[in-house]
C-alpha cells in the first residue's frame, strides 16, 4: 500500500510539470535521431562519391532509421518499466512510462503502431531499390528489417531481453555500423567491398560508444536491479579502457579507408573531430561522476554525426 502511495504521489508531481505530449516527445528521444541518422547520410555519401545516390532511396532510409529509432526507444521506456530498472534510483532524465504520465498499456500500443509504420517503411524502401540490386539482395535485406524491429523491441522487453545479458553492444555496432552504412551504401550502389566496410566499423564503433557510456552512467542502478549490461559484467575500470579501445578503431577505420582510397587531402577533413573524440577519452578516462559521463553521452552523439558528414563530404570533394 505503501508502495502505491509512493507512485501515485509521483505521478501527481510529474502531472503538474510535465503535459501527456511532452511526455511523449520524451518517449521519442529525438535527440538520438542525429546518431541513427548518422549511418544512412555517411552510406550515401559514400554512393554519392560512387557516383551511384539515389534521393529516394536516401529518403527511405532515413524514414526507416527515424521509425526503427523511436521504436527502440519506447521499447526502451517501457521494456526497462517493466522490469524494474527505471527507478528513482536512476541517474538519467525519468522515463515516461516510469513518470505515469504515460500508461504502460498506451505504450504497448505505440510500440506496435512504429512497429508497423517501420515495417511498411522498409518495405516503401526496398520497393525503390528494387531496379538496382538482385531479387536475393532484396529477400536478405527484407529478412535483415524484420531482425532490426525485433532487435529494437527485444532490447529491454520479453523473458530474455539481450539488452540485460550484454549483448546490446553487438546489436548496436552491427546496425548502427555495419548494417547502417554497409547497407545503405549496398542500396544505392549494388557493390560493396571489404574496404567499403571500414567506415561502417568507424560508425559502429562511435554508437557502440555512445551506449557505453549510457551504460556506465547506469551501471550501479543496472547492478542492482540485475540488468547485466556489459558495464555491469566488465566492470566500470574495464569500461573505460573499453570505450577507449571503440574511439581508436573508430578513427583507425576511417583514417586507413582514407589511406587506401586517397585522391584529395579534403579526404582528411574528418579529423577536424579529433579533438572532440580525444576530449570525450579523456573525460571518460578520468571521471567518476555519472553527471559527466550523461553530458559526453550527448556530446559523443553529435560527435558521430559531425563524423560521418565530413568524413562524406571529404570524400565527395
Amino acid at each position: 500500500m505503501n508502495t502505491k502511495r509512493q507512485k501515485s504521489g509521483r505521478f501527481l508531481r510529474t502531472l503538474g510539470s510535465m503535459t501527456k505530449t511532452e511526455a511523449w516527445f520524451r518517449a521519442f528521444r529525438l535527440r538520438t535521431l542525429p546518431l541513427s541518422f548518422s549511418s544512412v547520410i555517411l552510406g550515401s555519401l559514400m554512393a554519392l562519391y560512387k557516383n551511384s545516390f539515389d534521393g529516394s532511396i536516401l529518403a527511405g532510409a532515413l524514414l526507416t532509421t527515424l521509425f526503427l529509432q523511436i521504436l527502440s526507444n519506447l521499447a526502451n521506456d517501457y521494456g526497462d518499466f517493466v522490469n524494474g530498472v527505471d527507478n528513482d534510483g536512476r541517474t538519467g532524465p525519468e522515463r515516461s512510462v516510469q513518470s505515469g504520465v504515460i500508461s504502460a498499456k498506451e505504450m504497448k500500443v505505440a510500440i506496435i503502431f512504429f512497429s508497423i509504420l517501420s515495417f511498411a517503411s522498409g518495405i516503401w524502401l526496398l520497393l525503390n531499390a528494387v531496379d538496382n540490386i538482385e531479387f536475393g539482395a532484396i529477400t536478405a535485406f527484407f529478412i535483415v528489417g524484420l531482425l532490426a524491429i525485433g532487435a529494437a523491441i527485444k532490447y529491454t522487453i520479453g523473458k530474455n531481453p539481450y539488452g540485460y545479458k550484454g549483448f546490446g553492444d553487438v546489436a548496436v555496432f552491427l546496425f548502427f555500423g555495419i548494417t547502417g552504412v554497409a547497407g545503405t551504401f549496398y542500396l544505392h550502389t549494388a557493390e560493396l567491398s571489404w574496404i567499403d566496410l571500414l567506415p561502417a566499423v568507424s560508425i559502429g564503433a562511435l554508437s557502440t560508444g555512445v551506449l557505453n557510456l549510457n551504460n556506465m552512467r547506469d551501471v550501479e542502478n543496472d547492478k542492482a536491479s540485475g540488468k547485466k549490461s556489459l558495464v555491469v559484467k566488465m566492470g566500470f575500470e574495464s569500461a573505460r579502457i573499453y570505450h577507449f579501445i571503440l574511439l581508436l578503431v573508430a578513427v583507425l577505420s576511417a583514417l586507413a579507408y582514407t589511406l587506401i582510397n586517397f585522391h584529395s587531402g579534403y579526404q582528411f577533413v574528418f579529423l577536424v573531430t579529433l579533438p572532440l573524440i580525444f576530449q570525450n577519452a579523456r573525460i571518460v578516462l578520468t571521471t567518476d561522476r555519472s553527471s559527466e559521463l550523461d553530458q559526453e553521452l550527448k556530446k559523443l552523439a553529435f560527435t558521430t554525426l559531425l563524423f560521418a558528414l565530413t568524413f562524406g563530404i571529404g570524400l565527395v570533394y
